[in-house]
């Protein structure tokens, strides 16, 4: 008789023979099984803070967002909120628990929230592992693990906000991008028609053909989707003018140097300021100036990299996406808990590449999200108060958010501008004479 060879098996321990789908759990490999149950029990613990519904999020989404919800019912944007400031395509976030018309608006709007989780948990794994079992050549599975890991971190907000399906969204119009770049182009279109920074995600798409393609498709779908909700709803446009009067949010990074300034003896004060908690007093209006000017020299920062980069690899245009959002989150005059998701999902996205040059901003990112929800909602309420602990809470996060910030831009212009060190030439070997035989 002759002896059989042993049946090969991936790292994970899956037969390569053996198919991998997703229909049969039986074939998953061992460490998607162990992501699987690892989302399915964090998960449950984050519906679990919100099911009683006396969760601030909750309260939130009952509250604010069902009289929007309202309001768009009847065909107008709530033009007349002033704690309403963004994009058209927001409606969509607000209308989509008509879906499910058998729940209440709380609970099918947190049924929506999950399955958009479920769904980009179930993306990132996809991109990682081969349908035999094994990772891709060049993949990880460690962007998974970040989105898997980074979320039940923020208790049940990710689940009470609508920025999980924006930053879907986005993190789609990323993996789209290198084999569809008109497919990720509209969706980073209509992303920015929900909440404007997906538009930053096409910033690292290489040069050529399909850069072309990616923006005008972004640009295309972003246009017809704001003249369909112009013609469905009254008062589309007026998120334009909406920020004009927005001051420096408490959490912010100006807000935090604010928050120093208290405990110093600054006589500013917190005050409800449409929609968010901000300070009001001297020298809130030259913080707040200089929070656009930081905002305008990164934009010109981001320009200048797009002329200068010169080599792209797999990771570049997720690595650039980062950078380009964590520069205009930490120079914004508001920066709430729930825009870590975003920097959650786009970190996420660039762990599924091995060669990305944004893994250790990775796991700063991680880091911040813990600080974050030290920040809020452990100490929000002292925040507003004051006092030097929540001071020392929000300026060791916005510190954390800052430091990686400058370290991705860093790393992202080390990997693609600076020139590459010159590998030195080995002595040439001494020749003998040619013999001729």
């Amino acid at each position: 008789m002759v002896a059989q060879a042993p049946t090969p098996v991936t790292q994970w321990g899956v037969p390569l023979a053996g198919p991998f789908r997703w229909t049969r759990p039986a074939t998953w490999p061992r460490e998607a099984l162990a992501l699987a149950g690892y989302w399915a029990a964090s998960r449950l613990v984050m519906i679990g803070m919100l099911r009683s519904g006396k969760a601030e999020q909750a309260i939130e989404v009952h509250r604010t967002y069902f009289a929007w919800y309202e309001m768009l019912r009847e065909g107008h944007f709530p033009v007349d909120d002033v704690t309403w400031q963004y994009p058209p395509g927001a409606a969509l976030a607000m209308l989509g628990p008509d879906l499910l018309p058998f729940l209440t608006y709380l609970q099918a709007f947190v049924v929506l929230m999950l399955v958009t989780d479920a769904v980009t948990q179930a993306a990132l794994v996809r991109v990682s592992l081969r349908r035999s079992g094994g990772v891709h050549r060049g993949r990880s599975t460690a962007g998974a693990w970040m989105w898997a890991l980074s979320l039940p971190l923020m208790l049940g907000l990710p689940y009470g906000r609508y920025d999980l399906p924006v930053t879907a969204l986005a993190m789609a119009a990323l993996l789209l991008m290198p084999s569809r770049p008109r497919a990720g182009g509209a969706l980073a279109g209509i992303g920015a028609m929900v909440k404007v920074w997906p538009a930053l995600v096409v910033l690292g798409a290489p040069r050529g053909r399909g850069t072309r393609q990616a923006w005008v498709a972004m640009c295309a779908s972003a246009l017809a989707l704001l003249l369909v909700l112009a013609t469905m709803f009254d008062g589309a446009f007026d998120f334009l003018t909406a920020q004009r009067g927005r001051g420096v949010e408490i959490e912010s990074l100006g807000g935090s140097a604010l928050q120093v300034a208290r405990e110093l003896g600054w006589p500013g004060e917190v005050e409800m300021h449409y929609g968010s908690l901000e300070f009001l007093g001297p020298h809130v209006d030259l913080i707040a100036r200089v929070s656009l000017v930081l905002t305008a020299l990164a934009f010109g920062w981001l320009l200048l990299w797009r002329f200068r980069a010169r080599r792209w690899s797999a990771a570049l245009p997720y690595d650039a996406a980062l950078t380009a959002v964590l520069l205009f989150t930490v120079t914004s005059r508001v920066i709430s808990p729930q825009y870590l998701i975003w920097l959650i999902g786009l970190a996420s996205v660039c762990l599924t590449v091995r060669g990305s040059s944004q893994r250790p901003v990775a796991v700063l990112i991680l880091l911040t999200v813990g600080v974050t929800t030290i920040d809020y909602p452990l100490f929000f309420d002292a925040m507003i108060k004051g006092g030097w602990q929540p001071a020392l809470v929000i300026v060791a996060r916005n510190g954390l958010l800052l430091s990686a910030s400058l370290w991705s831009a860093a790393r992202l212009w080390r990997a693609s501008v600076s020139p590459v060190p010159a590998i030195q030439e080995a002595p040439a070997t001494r020749r003998g004479p040619i013999r001729v035989a």
